[in-house]
C-alpha cells in the first residue's frame, strides 16, 4: 500500500565566505536563544514552581533583541530563534511525558551546530534555495533528484565536526506499492552482523577496524598539539574527518540492509536488544557501538511503517536458542559453547541463527 510521508533529504552544500560567516553567527544565537530559553524555564520552575510556556519564551525573545547586550540578535533571521524555542517546549514535553531526560544547556564546542529555517525563512524557486538574510542561493551538491513536484517545507542547515555542510530539505514523498508476502526474523550480533531465518549471515563490515590505524595515527598527532593552538584546531579535524568517513560508511550499509528487509519482506521479527546495558562490557563495547544495532532498528521501525510492513519486537527474555520451531519443545539448558542441537522429534537447530546477544557475547572482534 502507497502513501505520501514526510521524507527529509540531505544534501552537501558549499557555502561562500560570507555565507558561512552568516550561518555560523545564525547557529551561536540558536544556541544562546536555546540557552536563555532554558535558564529562564529552569529558574521559574525551581524558584516558582512556574511552568513557562513557547508563548512565554517567545515574549522573552522579544525583550531580548530590545536589550542593549542582546541586540545582536536583529541580525540574525528570527525563525530559526523561533524554532529553537520550539525545540525547548518539545524538550520539556518529553520530560514531562518521563521520555526524556532533563534538557541540557548547548555547547559551544561539543553541541551540534544547526539552525531549522520554515516556509517564511527560505526561497525555493526552479531548484534553488536562497535562506534568509542572503542574497545568493547555496551551492548544494544534488547526489539524487528531488520527488518530482516536491518542495520542502522545512530546511535545515547544519555543520558537522569534520567541518562539512549539509542542508536537509523535508519534503511530501510517495512512496511506492511494493509487494511482499512472508516473514523473516532478524539476530543481530558481532561474527555475523545479522544471521536471518533464511539461513543467510550478512558479514560484519567492521567498519571503525578498517580505520582504526588511521584514527589512533590521527588521535595521537592530535595529543601532542598544545590546548589553543592553530595546530591542535587543524589535527582535531583530521580526527574528526576519519570518524565522520567511518559514520557514514556505516550509515550507508545500514540503510541498504534495511531497505532490502522492508521491500522483500511483509514482516520482520527482531529482539529487544537492551544496547546500553550491553555496552557496558568493556571488551566488547568498541564492536558493539560499531555494529551500532539500535540505529538499525531505528530504521526498520520508520521504514516498516512506510511501507506497511509489520515489525515484531520480541521480549529480551524469550527462550528463542532453547525453542524448538518444529514441536516448540523447550530444551532445559543452553550454554553458550553449545552452538547447535538436535530436539527430541528430530529437528535440528542451530543457535547462531535464534540466539540474538548471548551468541554474540563470544565473538569478540
Amino acid at each position: 500500500m502507497s502513501g505520501t510521508v514526510k521524507r527529509a533529504f540531505r544534501y552537501r552544500f558549499y557555502p561562500t565566505p560570507g555565507q558561512a560567516a552568516d550561518l555560523a553567527r545564525t547557529f551561536g544565537c540558536v544556541r544562546l536563544v536555546y540557552n536563555l530559553a532554558l535558564q529562564a524555564r529552569t529558574e521559574a520552575w525551581t524558584l516558582r514552581r512556574e511552568r513557562v510556556n513557547y508563548h512565554a519564551t517567545s515574549a522573552m525573545l522579544t525583550g531580548w533583541k530590545r536589550t542593549g547586550e542582546l541586540a545582536f540578535l536583529n541580525e540574525v533571521s528570527c525563525v530559526p530563534l523561533q524554532q529553537a524555542l520550539r525545540h525547548v517546549q518539545v524538550a520539556f514535553t518529553n520530560v514531562w511525558a518521563k521520555r526524556a531526560r532533563y534538557p541540557t544547556f548547548k555547547s559551544r564546542k561539543r553541541s551540534r551546530r544547526s539552525a531549522e529555517h520554515t516556509t517564511s525563512a527560505f526561497r525555493w524557486r526552479d531548484g534553488r534555495l536562497t535562506l534568509a538574510k542572503m542574497a545568493e542561493p547555496l551551492d548544494i551538491v544534488w547526489s539524487r533528484p528531488l520527488p518530482e513536484g516536491a518542495s520542502p517545507s522545512t530546511v535545515t542547515v547544519s555543520q558537522d565536526t569534520a567541518g562539512r555542510w549539509f542542508v536537509s530539505l523535508l519534503c511530501d514523498d510517495v512512496i511506492p506499492d511494493v509487494a511482499a508476502t512472508g516473514a523473516v526474523g532478524v539476530d543481530a550480533g558481532l561474527n555475523s552482523l545479522l544471521c536471518l531465518s533464511t539461513g543467510e549471515k550478512v558479514t560484519n563490515p567492521e567498519h571503525e577496524r578498517r580505520d582504526r590505524a588511521a584514527l589512533a595515527r590521527a588521535q595521537r598527532n592530535l595529543a601532542r598539539k598544545e590546548k589553543g593552538s592553530a595546530n591542535r584546531a587543524k589535527a582535531r579535524l583530521k580526527v574528526a574527518r576519519v570518524h565522520a568517513r567511518i559514520t557514514d560508511r556505516r550509515r550507508d550499509h545500514l540503510h541498504k540492509l534495511s531497505t532490502r528487509l522492508v521491500r522483500e519482506n511483509q514482516t520482520i521479527v527482531i529482539e529487544d536488544l537492551t544496547v546500553r546495558n550491553m555496552i557496558r562490557n568493556h571488551r566488547l563495547a568498541r564492536a558493539i557501538g560499531d555494529a551500532a544495532w539500535r540505529q538499525f532498528r531505528t530504521m526498520l521501525e520508520y521504514k516498516a511503517e512506510w511501507y506497511g510492513r509489520t515489525l515484531v519486537v520480541v521480549d529480551r527474555w524469550f527462550p528463542s536458542s532453547k525453542l524448538c520451531s518444529t514441536c516448540g519443545a523447550l530444551a532445559e539448558r543452553m550454554p553458550l559453547h553449545v552452538r547447535s542441537w538436535t530436539c527430541r522429534c528430530g529437528t535440528p537447530t542451530t543457535a547462531t541463527s535464534t540466539r540474538p546477544a548471548t551468541s554474540s557475547r563470544r565473538g569478540s572482534p
